[in-house]
């Protein structure tokens, strides 16, 4: 039996300026004008269509939280951020002090535009920074500059949101140790309540996988980490995940439930939902993911938003849950993983066992803790999880 967890919705703005050669989202440069009126209209009717086919109206949930993700979501006007909020709650409550995010590139943030999304009802803004270095920037196909990048921030603590976030990267093209950290310095004198600091991968189907930059190598990127984690710490953030630090009392409440495997509806262009039901059953969702492809279904109801729904399977979910649990850092209570897997912790004991055995893990008699060796090998340990389920 599974105790359905926390709601939350994420919302897919697929447009962009320019596509980034680092980038794999489902993101489509623009050619034209966005037609927002009809894609907010699409995304309401694709909510409509979830609540329906998967009765949500029938045993509530109030939204913990909502992520207005892309693409840049600040290409769509305020009015249009707030004709959207509205439309959500008006199928769907929220809970009390829901923490409504959305996305938004330095380079389409003016000041009043920034001021209408709080008034539309966004509460936090996650800034796309990446760098302050212009030619990093350039190399990254970034349409911002570094006074862009400040500029944001500072309206950021103006506007009195309840709280914003700085994305930054590390291990970029031909980067040093020293612009590494002068970066992160920079952004810490910003002193955003959330900092995403991560390193750049080369992902498949993106320019740098077709044309591999100059990365630093292993070393470098410990050292860049290593050092960068400690001017954090030094800084009064705390990391609650493997890329995220925050002050105190301002972590990501949409990430955290991510993590802790709760529920997420995804409405636009490719998103993906994560719903769990009282009779056992957890569906993962995509939707059509270009932007053609999704608004032929608002223009012509026989053609659906859903493109694929799959039920996870028994022996699929103990390496779901602990796959997104041992991001946090926080310890995993044992409870969550019968609540949300709905499987007894007999299932996983001997590979609990083993993980206890290697260091990878601590207990006590109500949580698991990875340790410092278990987030060195976490890819070890998640495939293990992996092994078990293929051998029963």
């Amino acid at each position: 039996m599974l105790t359905p967890p926390a709601l939350s919705l994420y919302v897919h703005i697929p447009w962009c300026v320019q596509k980034c050669p680092y980038c794999d989202f489902n993101s489509h440069a623009l050619k034209n004008d966005i037609p927002e009126d009809e894609y907010i209209d699409a995304l309401l009717e694709d909510l409509d269509t979830d609540i329906e086919r998967y009765q949500l109206n029938q045993a509530p949930r109030p939204l913990h939280s909502i992520f207005i993700g892309g693409g840049t979501p600040s290409l769509i006007s305020a009015e249009g951020i707030g004709r959207l909020l509205r439309g959500i709650e008006a199928r769907i409550p929220f809970q009390p002090e829901i923490e409504i995010t959305m996305e938004a590139n330095p380079g389409t943030i003016e000041a009043e535009r920034f001021a209408g999304y709080r008034s539309a009802g966004v509460t936090r803004i996650s800034i796309g920074v990446q760098s302050f270095e212009p030619e990093k920037l350039t190399r990254l196909g970034r349409i911002h500059g570094q006074a862009e990048a400040v500029n944001a921030a500072k309206l950021a603590h103006q506007i009195g949101l309840n709280s914003f976030n700085l994305d930054l990267m590390h291990g970029l093209p031909d980067q040093s140790l020293e612009q590494a950290l002068a970066d992160l310095d920079r952004a810490i004198e910003l002193d955003p309540p959330h900092l995403s600091w991560y390193q750049l991968t080369i992902e498949p189907n993106t320019l740098f996988y077709f044309k591999p930059p100059t990365l630093p190598d292993d070393d470098a990127l410990w050292d860049i980490f290593d050092l960068g984690h400690h001017k954090l710490t030094e800084a009064g953030y705390v990391q609650y995940e493997i890329s995220g630090y925050s002050k105190p009392g301002y972590q990501c409440q949409h990430n955290l439930n991510y993590w802790r495997f709760g529920d997420y509806l995804g409405i636009g262009c490719g998103s993906h939902g994560k719903l769990s039901f009282s009779d056992g059953r957890i569906v993962r969702t995509t939707k059509v993911k270009h932007p053609r492809g999704y608004l032929a279904a608002y223009q012509n109801l026989t053609k659906p938003y859903l493109d694929n729904e799959q039920l996870v399977a028994d022996i699929d979910r103990p390496f779901e849950f602990f796959m997104n649990r041992f991001r946090l850092i926080e310890p995993c209570p044992k409870a969550d993983f019968t609540a949300t897997t709905g499987l007894p912790l007999s299932v996983i004991e001997p590979t609990l066992n083993w993980a206890l055995q290697q260091g990878y893990l601590s207990e006590d008699a109500t949580h698991w803790q990875i340790t410092e060796k278990g987030k060195l090998f976490l890819n070890d340990l998640l495939e293990a999880f992996m092994a078990e389920e293929e051998d029963e």
